[in-house]
């Protein structure tokens, strides 16, 4: 085993999976096991089960199972060495830091590590200079007049950059090269080489990553200075196009709700935030990256896209429905009325009166049709605009059955001839793949209980599951069985010499064997004897001799003068009297 091996197989027999996943769902406990509502699909009777003796989490609803590596791995959105880490940082578990494989890695790494803990320091400067300075004290009022009292000042870490061209500077200087200190985009090099502070007068915003650490600032200026919002440039340890303002903060809310809402700045987030919709990220600017879609793709598909009313903000609206639909997201769209942003309506309006338009989005070809209506529609030419303004989006509707409706409420809506637009769109009907995405089909109880109790004995019979894998093995009982790919699996690991794990078994199977195995391994059942395997295993004896009688009749009863004919009824003698026996 690898070293990497081990410490994951260490760390995952020293944590609890039942602290881990009740820091995510609310858990009851019910006999051995501990029941809840399930965090991967929206259901009001608990259905999802973790079994802190077998250390597995399984959903009956949705079919979502595995060990406490799988459920971080889903939770957190993250690859198996984060979710390691994760979890070791959960339990208290001390794991070794991956190694650099090169010294320029080594360097990259201190590098980012030492300006994160730059970040830190210069949000910590930041807060005293807007909460200790009379420069500060401006800034307060001025937040104070966007509605901003002090708890949510203080839940934002909003803080000032004082006017003073080195403060900053001065304050780190101390402590960090002049070499990180210019890297770290904090501080700008002027034509003279000489370093002076990037934001000066300017209220601070920090930008956190996913995992909740500081990474950038995005800074509005304290009166009329150009330009109004100054951000963080790229550095090692920031790239805007992968950052989402607020999703360390609205991934829990993200996760629950299944749905985020989208918007432009940091005041609009924070807005909405405090209007009760946790779920809202910012893009830190008009234009979505395709890597912050990707970024959220991974804890929602589902977007309200509320961008500015005004004409940059339309066009970033169109970017980003374009952008969105090409990941398969479902889109939406809030055009606040009176032209309002969401902090200024919310302000105006009240939190109340956002949430309800909020329910009300409509989705994206909606709010496009109505954009593709103040074209002139009375004349052919301006049908035309309108046709070639939509069809673009339809046409990155992955799914060809929604492309199809979609071109028909575009038809009914525009009163354009149907079979036309339909024409319009049979390039990129040829050109895509349509897909429908089902439900994962319902295993139900299709295994036989002799099938599910040598499952349950291959996958926990400590001391005889070796022998039972071979005598399995051995008669090939299991062929042809609804459990067949099942019993292959747990059979080969029982016969490899090492530990059986059931999760590792379930995660090399397709989905409904899968789901049929951790739906077995939850069964209340009593303990596993070897008696009993032996009778299960008699059982399956009997019934593979019974479905090999009924082969040889029907071959002695299709050719009664084949020349094997002999061979046939001692066959079916033989298999005749070692069922009489077994009786």
């Amino acid at each position: 085993m690898t070293e990497a091996g081990s410490t994951a197989e260490r760390v995952k027999q020293q944590a609890d999976i039942v602290r881990v996943v009740g820091e995510y769902v609310r858990l009851k406990k019910t006999g051995k096991d501990f029941s809840g509502l399930c965090p991967f699909h929206q259901e009001k009777t608990p259905s999802f089960t973790v079994s802190p003796i077998k250390q597995i989490f399984y959903c009956f609803g949705c079919g979502k199972g595995g060990d406490i590596f799988n459920f971080v791995m889903e939770m957190e959105r993250c690859e198996f060495p984060d979710a390691m880490r994760l979890v070791a940082e959960k339990c208290g578990i001390s794991i070794p830091k991956p190694k650099p494989s090169s010294p320029a890695e080594r360097t990259q790494s201190s590098v980012r590590t030492t300006l994160v803990e730059m970040h830190r320091e210069a949000q910590t400067f930041f807060v005293k200079q807007l909460q200790g300075t009379a420069e500060g004290k401006l800034a307060r009022a001025y937040l104070e007049d966007r509605g901003l009292e002090k708890a949510t000042i203080e839940r934002f870490g909003i803080g000032y950059a004082p006017s003073g061209g080195d403060v900053l500077l001065r304050h780190l200087k101390g402590k960090y090269a002049e070499k990180l200190l210019a890297e770290s985009g904090l501080v700008s090099r002027g034509e003279g080489g000489r370093l002076f502070d990037r934001f000066r007068r300017r209220i601070t915003f920090p930008i956190a990553n996913e995992s909740g650490k500081i990474v950038a600032f995005g800074c509005r200026a304290l009166g009329d200075d150009q330009p109004k919002y100054l951000n963080s440039p790229e550095t090692p340890i920031y790239s805007k196009s992968n950052v989402l303002y607020h999703l360390d903060r609205a991934k829990e809310a993200l996760r629950r709700s299944d749905f985020a809402v989208l918007v432009e700045g940091y005041l609009d987030a924070i807005a909405v935030a405090r209007a009760g919709i946790s779920n809202v990220v910012a893009s830190c600017g008009t234009s979505l990256a395709e890597p912050q879609i990707k970024l959220l793709g991974r804890f929602t598909k589902r977007v309200i896209v509320n961008y500015d009313p005004d004409t940059a903000g339309q066009a970033a609206t169109e970017r980003s429905i374009a952008i969105l639909l090409e990941q398969d997201f479902e889109v939406r769209v809030l055009a606040l009325p009176g032209k309002a942003d969401p902090d200024k309506f919310i302000r105006e309006q009240g939190a109340d009166a956002y949430v309800k338009l909020l329910k009300e989005s409509p989705p994206y070809v909606d709010y496009l049709i109505a954009r593709a209506r103040q074209m002139d529609m009375t004349t052919a030419e301006g049908k035309l605009r309108a046709v070639n303004f939509l069809l673009p989006y339809v046409q990155k509707i992955p799914n060809r059955i929604l492309r199809s409706e979609w071109a028909t409420r575009i038809a009914q809506q525009l009163r354009l001839d149907e079979p036309v637009l339909r024409a319009a769109l049979s390039k990129a009907a040829t050109e895509r793949r349509g897909e429908v995405k089902t439900k994962p089909e319902l295993v139900g109880r299709a295994a036989k209980p002799v099938e599910r109790r040598l499952i349950r004995m291959l996958a926990e019979g400590e001391g005889f599951r070796s022998e039972l894998a071979q005598q399995l093995q051995q008669g090939q009982l299991y062929l042809g069985l609804e459990t067949e790919r099942i019993f292959v699996a747990l059979i080969a690991a029982g016969l490899s010499g090492q530990a059986v794990q059931a999760t590792e078994v379930a995660a090399a199977l397709e989905e409904r064997d899968r789901r049929l195995l951790y739906e077995i391994l939850f069964e209340e059942t009593n303990a596993l004897t070897w008696e009993e395997a032996e009778s299960c295993v008699d059982a399956l004896r009997h019934r593979q001799a019974e479905k090999q009688l009924a082969d040889v009749q029907r071959s002695i009863e299709a050719n009664p003068a084949a020349p094997e004919m002999r061979d046939l009824l001692q066959r079916k003698q033989e298999l005749m009297r070692r069922l009489a026996a077994a009786r």
